[in-house]
């Protein structure tokens, strides 16, 4: 007598559950790993702004600090974003006329700021203080790049729990002499720059691992 199925049928079924299996892992997995990816992070995507601002020009032609627009993030929480001011500072004599520069001079004359779009968005439940991160000599190239050669700044670090951790719990080759904190080309070797081994004497310093250090 003849079998029900044909003898194919065997290995067609194993086929189909291998492949039902793997698709039922591949669901699980894709997004933890897509997660992990630039594009999923949305890393090294530049966000369109009011003003076209390129810190090429202002930091690397004219030598502008980080501090001189982002004036809070020595002591703050924010590193701020520059008042329209400070922008007239300097425009209301150099290319005062510039229609790229239109939005600025619109915003001075109105009195209305201008609403930049935040690149480097952490979720509301991370809590981060940019002040004690520059005070203990963590340079802004480590989570922002190389921002003097981004015509549009865009993110480059994951801004992970775990990338976040793996610098706290492993300081010191992250960390420089603070007058060199907003240096985009300062190169440490990976190693401790000198007279740093002591620098967490005095300061109150700590590698803060806890869940509550970023979570409040």
């Amino acid at each position: 007598m003849a079998g029900l199925f044909p003898p194919w049928s065997d290995t067609a079924l194993r086929v189909c559950l291998c492949l039902m299996a793997g698709g039922a892992v591949g669901a699980l997995a894709f997004p933890m790993v897509y997660a992990r990816t630039p594009e999923g992070q949305d890393r090294e995507n530049p966000l369109v702004q009011p003003v076209a601002f390129d810190h090429r020009h202002h930091v690397q032609d004219d030598g502008i600090d980080c501090r001189y627009c982002h004036t809070d993030v020595e002591t703050a929480a924010s590193a701020g974003m520059p008042a329209t001011e400070v922008c007239m500072g300097c425009h209301a004599q150099i290319w005062e006329r510039s229609p790229l520069l239109a939005p600025v001079r619109q915003s001075y004359f109105s009195g209305q700021p201008l609403r930049w779009n935040r690149v480097h968005d952490l979720p509301d439940f991370v809590y981060f203080d940019h002040s004690v991160h520059v005070r203990g000599g963590v340079g802004c190239v480590t989570c922002h790049g190389r921002v003097d050669r981004m015509a549009m700044v865009y993110q480059t670090a994951p801004l992970t729990m775990g990338w976040c951790l793996d610098c706290h719990r492993n300081p010191e080759g992250h960390r420089r002499p603070v007058d060199q904190v907003t240096s985009m080309t300062w190169i440490g070797g990976g190693t401790p720059p000198p007279g740093i081994a002591h620098f967490h004497e005095g300061r109150g310093v700590d590698s803060l691992t806890t869940c509550t250090a970023c979570h409040r």
